[in-house]
């Protein structure tokens, strides 16, 4: 296999490049180590961070892009050419034009598991009645087995029921060893840490007298996987959340779709911050002329509507894609640079709330005692800009940050719903929305499309919203009483 590498792919990478140096800037610097601190000894915020790491996981997973090598039978071979034949030994190696990820692997091949159409979770039969042909000449309507769906049953109507509970048991039991060892894994730490025997941290863990609340992490992650692990099991024989209209596997799309997710969520920050950082201190701390500027700049951004703006931008970088259809060489880089382009649109437009608030910052900061005083002796503006104004004003860029994520996430889906979004080869929960909202009308409704979308995005959602409380109450000044309240109450 041949490994790809997406400009996506690339973007994600430089993003967990950045994640870590700041971890260990942070670990570095006490106060940010304290807050951080503050952070993860949040019962609600671990438990948040559990299902964010499933999510992270999975993108990360299908951010690892590859292409089979063909088999020698699947080639068709050159025509004949002069060259002699002893130069001609070697065969060159042909890769397929699909690109496909580690999570395709995990998960089992795609294109395997396509049905005719639709049918419902854990079902044996499509969901519609067709015409059968029963083998003596006449025809009737009837619901046809699926070609992969309980495909291993030879009765699905009596031992559906027990092969699924068989193999849910053994899902369950992976899961709980997986919590064991999980489980073992942080008392190890704790205990290493502390220095105290393995017993004793362990009995901490189970009681929650850890600094850290590892006991919500442990439990939250125990929900996730006796859930999830399961549910992985018997994917590898069912459709377990059915498949929409062109016969597609809904367990699979719900995974692939937390890349498209997290990219929108957290790629428009490469935009977002550069802009919103820059011009914000630069028209606070400057004033005149400049903060005219930086006004006047967001202020007609603002003014137009958000999604005739990020419409017209999206199809406008569409033309020059399909103009230019000679630099893409497959038809998933093609869909990634869509992607891309979505996310420097969103980015580019949606940076003027942070630079309100770094420009009303930096008004604050330049007035104080410290900035005043290196002004005195002479230090340039951008140097009192980088080391006196930004560090004492990025608790307003994380906490910025990470309470945009949700919204950006929610953009994605309003914006793929209208049919400006991702390219329709890419998989995302606004797509998944927007083509099952013509199957609610049916009768019997076509469910469960919607709201595999709708669990997946709720729970990714709501877990960043409480994650993002976390950072807010522990770097924000006004909130850290509450913090260290809460902190006093929990034992030593």
């Amino acid at each position: 296999m041949m490994p790809v590498l997406l400009i996506s792919d690339v973007l994600l990478f430089v993003l967990i490049a950045l994640t870590v140096t700041g971890l260990v800037f942070a670990a570095r610097r006490e106060p940010i180590r304290r807050a951080w601190r503050n952070v993860l000894s949040d019962p609600i915020a671990m438990a948040a961070l559990a299902v964010l790491m499933v999510f992270v996981t999975g993108a990360i997973l299908d951010s690892l892009h590859f292409r089979r090598a063909l088999p020698p039978a699947a080639v068709v071979a050159p025509a004949a050419t002069t060259a002699p034949a002893s130069t001609m030994t070697s065969a060159k190696t042909y890769y397929s034009v699909e690109v496909e990820s580690l999570l395709d692997v995990a998960l089992g091949d795609p294109r395997a598991r396509r049905e005719k159409s639709y049918s419902a979770p854990f079902a044996h039969t499509l969901f519609e009645r067709q015409s059968v042909d029963l083998g003596d000449g006449r025809r009737a309507r009837q619901y046809p087995r699926l070609k992969y769906g309980a495909a291993q049953l030879k009765d699905p109507e009596h031992d559906k029921a027990s092969d699924i509970a068989s193999r849910a048991a053994w899902g369950v039991t992976a899961a709980l060893g997986c919590v064991c060892v999980m489980g073992l894994l942080i008392g190890g730490g704790i205990a290493r840490r502390h220095r105290i025997p393995l017993r004793v941290a362990l009995h901490r863990l189970c009681e929650g007298e850890t600094v850290l609340a590892w006991r919500a992490f442990l439990a939250s992650s125990t929900i996730l996987l006796v859930v999830l692990v399961p549910l992985l099991f018997l994917s590898m024989h069912y459709h377990v959340f059915g498949t929409d209209r062109v016969g597609n596997d809904l367990f699979h799309y719900a995974f692939k779709a937390m890349r498209t997710a997290l990219l929108i969520g957290t790629l428009t920050s490469l935009v977002t911050l550069p802009l919103g950082i820059g011009f914000g201190i630069a028209a606070g701390y400057i004033g005149g002329w400049v903060d005219d500027a930086v006004q006047y700049i967001y202020t007609v951004i603002s003014s137009i509507p958000y999604v005739l703006l990020i419409a017209a931008s999206v199809l406008l970088m569409q033309v020059v894609i399909q103009s230019h259809d000679a630099w893409f060489d497959t038809a998933a880089a093609r869909a990634d640079a869509r992607l891309v382009s979505l996310c420097l649109i969103i980015g580019a437009i949606s940076w003027t709330s942070l630079c309100r608030l770094m420009r009303a910052e930096a008004l604050k900061l330049r007035e104080l005692d410290y900035v005043q005083a290196a002004r005195a002796f002479g230090v340039t503006p951008l140097s009192i800009m980088r080391r006196h104004i930004l560090p004492n004003a990025f608790h307003i860029v994380l906490i910025t940050l990470v309470l945009d994520f949700s919204g950006l996430v929610l953009a994605e889906a309003v914006l793929s719903y209208v049919g400006v979004g991702v390219d329709a080869a890419t998989i995302s929960y606004g797509s998944m929305i927007n083509s099952a909202r013509a199957e609610l009308a049916r009768d019997p409704m076509v469910w469960w499309q919607i709201a595999t979308a709708f669990v997946f995005m709720v729970s990714l959602v709501l877990a960043a919203n409480l994650f993002a409380d976390a950072v807010r109450e522990a770097f924000d000044p006004r909130g850290q009483g509450a913090t260290r309240r809460r902190l006093r109450r929990r034992p030593a």
